[in-house]
């Protein structure tokens, strides 16, 4: 099976990416002229998504509500500074990175990747099979198992090599996106993805059949 077989991954195709820059822009500009009351739209939309990455990043949920909360009030103070040289979706992202890679550093958190948003997916039994052919209780122990070996393997990651497979194969960001968020090349993406795919492979070989 293939690693990225592991991670729920989020596929957003380019059209519908630039209808969203397009849609949120227009928001945007409402905020900026003054109408505060078109960024509550804003956060209705994505809410769950800067939640999603903030708990992958720390595995809190404590911590995570109070940093998705703290992304938000930071892109709306900030957001007279948004010029839309990039998508709001994009912008946003990065701050939420950053609010979450502050936390981390500054509580000397250590970050685990959980398995708790497959076992919730509607696509839930489809990853399943995928993972393991056992039933029942052998299936669980299998799941608990690859759940503490996949926490065990992110938390010998960097944070940099953490945040990009996280934002790759969970939020479906592409190269650019990623790169835009972390303030890095494409080519530092690209390598820092390949390294932890590698890494991750290889610490999952075992559990992964083919």
């Amino acid at each position: 099976m293939n690693l990225s077989k592991v991670f729920t991954k989020a596929i957003i195709t380019s059209p519908e990416r630039q209808l969203e820059a397009d849609t949120d822009f227009t928001i945007v500009k409402k905020v900026q002229a003054g109408d505060v009351a078109a960024f509550d739209q804003l956060i209705l939309k994505y809410r769950e998504r800067v939640f999603g990455i903030v708990y992958n990043l720390t595995a809190n949920r404590e911590d995570t509500a109070d940093l998705t909360q703290d992304t938000f009030i930071k892109a709306f103070q900030s957001i007279n500074r948004f010029q839309g040289h990039c998508s709001f979706f994009t912008w946003l992202y990065k701050i939420a990175v950053n609010t979450s890679l502050s936390h981390l550093r500054k509580n000397r958190l250590r970050s685990f990747f959980s398995l708790e948003k497959i076992q919730e997916d509607g696509t839930n039994a489809q990853l399943l099979e995928q993972l393991t052919d056992k039933n029942g209780a052998d299936r669980d122990t299998y799941l608990r198992e690859l759940q503490q070996k996949l926490n065990e393997a992110m938390q010998k990651l960097s944070i940099p090599h953490r945040t990009v497979i996280t934002l790759f194969e969970i939020d479906g960001l592409s190269h650019s996106e990623i790169a835009e968020v972390m303030g890095c090349s494409e080519g530092t993406v690209r390598s820092r993805l390949h390294y932890a795919k590698q890494f991750l492979q290889g610490e999952l070989g075992q559990y992964l059949r083919s």
